[in-house]
Formats: structure tokens, sequence, C-alpha cells
């Protein structure tokens, strides 16, 4: 099992995720989401929900939002929030224990795109989606985004000789616009929409001060030795200059498709 695959992984993160990954998930899941109307009587349904950056944007249309995660950490972040039109589960993604066609709108933001069986988890969404409701799905392009891309880019640079953890296969498929809209529509839904959007992680270099909050999410920094780990941290400082804010550009894909 790969770490990704792994909740266990996800739930010793989960408070490093919330305080770095959130917010900057965040702001793709405010776009993604001013692209479906929702209202009081919407139900939505937010699949690999991590910390809840969807959720929440969610939520605050008044919808009545289900947000299911493999990780009971991370489901135990959303649930904390105490919002009475959410709803917080652990579920697998690939096997949802939901009815057929019983959302108006499914949310998949930077989660599907990491299942082992990918293909699987959208076809999962698109069967709980109503006739005429919309499926959402955001993953990135290139190699990740934010601390990961920016660790990615640092190792490469200062251990050429080592290997690097691929993205997962479902973020390196959907990673193009003409294969995303053909499993989404291989999955069920049709009339895609994509979108490229980019924004910047900024990095308060501050934070390096305490690099596994920064880091401690990728499987590439934990297998950094002390010295390896300081040089990243330096090369990092290196990169900024006398900036107090690194930004790292990161980009993704959101489709948004009828069923």
């Amino acid at each position: 099992m790969r770490d990704f695959e792994n909740p266990d992984r996800w739930d010793k993160v989960a408070l490093h995720y919330e305080k770095t990954a959130h917010p900057f998930t965040a702001r793709f899941a405010e776009t993604a989401l001013a692209q479906v109307p929702l209202n009081a009587r919407s139900r939505v349904l937010d699949v690999a929900a991590g910390t809840g950056a969807l959720t929440l944007a969610a939520a605050r249309t008044g919808a009545q939002v289900l947000a299911i995660d493999f990780s009971p950490a991370m489901v135990a972040r959303i649930a904390a929030a105490g919002l009475s039109n959410v709803d917080a589960k652990v579920m697998d993604g690939q096997a949802l224990a939901l009815p057929n066609e019983s959302f108006d709108a499914v949310f998949s933001i930077f989660g599907v795109i990491m299942f082992p069986d990918w293909r699987k988890g959208l076809a999962e969404m698109a069967r709980v989606t109503r006739p005429g409701g919309r499926g959402v799905v955001a993953t990135w392009q290139e190699q990740g985004a934010a601390t990961f891309l920016l660790l990615g880019q640092i190792r490469r640079k200062l251990f050429p000789e080592r290997e690097t953890r691929a993205m997962p296969e479902g973020v390196k498929a959907l990673g193009d616009p003409e294969g995303f809209n053909r499993e989404l529509v291989a999955a069920g839904y049709r009339d895609c929409r994509i979108e490229q959007v980019v924004f910047d992680y900024e990095l308060d270099i501050v934070m390096l001060d305490d690099p596994d909050t920064v880091f401690g999410i990728s499987p590439d920094w934990a297998d950094l030795n002390d010295a390896d780990k300081a040089a990243v941290i330096s090369e990092a400082r290196r990169m900024a200059g006398d900036r107090s804010v690194l930004p790292i550009p990161s980009t993704a894909l959101i489709a948004v498709a009828q069923r």
C-alpha cells in the first residue's frame, strides 16, 4: 500500500493538513463552488473531503452537505466545526454506501484523484448524482502543488540521483483536459467544462522554523535524514532571498460535468 492510500497516514497529518493545505485548497474549492448554483434545498456530497475546504464553503450557501473521507481524523476535523447542515462520515469513496441519484451536486477537490481505483471513484460520484445534477472534480497538473511541488523541485536539485515519488496515477491521467473529459464521460457524466486555474501558494518563510508543518504531509520529506532536511530548508530560504513569503504557482484543472 502506498502512503497516500493509507488512512493511518492521513490521520497522522490531519492537523498539519488543516493548518497548511486547507487554506490553500479552499481557494480552488471556492472557484469550483462558484460554478454550481446551490441553495438551502440542495443536497451536496463532498468525496474525500479532507478537513472540509469544500464542505465548509458549500455549507455557507445553506445547502445540506455530507462530507465523506476514509480518514477518521480528517472527518473529526470537519465534525468539530459543529455545523447543523453538515454531516461527516468515514466512508470509502470507491464504494459509497449511498443511494443512487441522491445528490444535486457531488464534488471531489483533489480527492478522488488519489484513489487506487480512481475510475471507480468517478463512477461512484456519477452514480449518486441525480439526473441533471452536477459532478465537479479538481485535479493537479504537473507534479502536484504548494509545498509538494516545492519539495520536489528542491529534491531534484539537491539529490538528482534519488527518485522522487511519482504522483498518483489518477493525477497523471486526469492532468490532460482531453483525457479528463474522456474519463468523466466514461464514468457517466456529460457536457464537461474544464477550466485551468492557477493560484500561488504563499509560503511564509517563518514557517520553515517548523519544517514538519510545511513538508510533513509529503512522504518525500519523511525519508530524508536530518542533514538532508537541513539542506532542503537552506535551499528554500535561498530561493526566497530577502522576501518574507515565497510564492509557489500551483496549477489545477477543475471540471464541471452534468449527469
